[in-house]
């Protein structure tokens, strides 16, 4: 059975930091492009960065500089490191596991709140 389990979310103030993982089981890690995802009510679901196996990176241009994805293929989790936080960061943040293949199933986890206000 596949899992994607965020953690890491919560309640903070502008200019700050929260820490975001995704532990994943069931899947061979190492193979799948991961990616943060978010998603505000009535709006659709946006790409925030991801990683790809070999570790090429692309980030949304709203949270270039300020957030940083990164994956630790030993610990099959993935992160993304959130500066610099503002009001238009809040969202539901949604792990994402990409297999880049017409063949294999794309994997969501449960999402996790990040909500930025003072």
């Amino acid at each position: 059975q596949v899992q994607l389990v965020e953690s890491g979310g919560g309640l903070v103030q502008p200019g700050g930091s929260l820490r975001l993982s995704c532990v994943t089981s069931g899947i061979i890690f190492g193979s799948y492009r991961m990616g943060w995802y978010r998603q505000v009510p009535g709006k659709q679901r946006e790409l925030a960065a991801y990683i790809t196996n070999i570790g090429n990176t692309n980030y949304a241009e709203s949270v270039k500089g300020r957030f940083t994805i990164s994956r630790d293929n030993a610990k099959n989790t993935v992160h993304l490191q959130m500066n610099s936080l503002k009001p238009d960061d809040t969202a539901v943040y949604y792990c994402n596991a990409d297999p880049r293949s017409a063949i294999l199933q794309t994997y969501w986890g449960q999402g996790t709140q990040v909500t930025v206000s003072s």
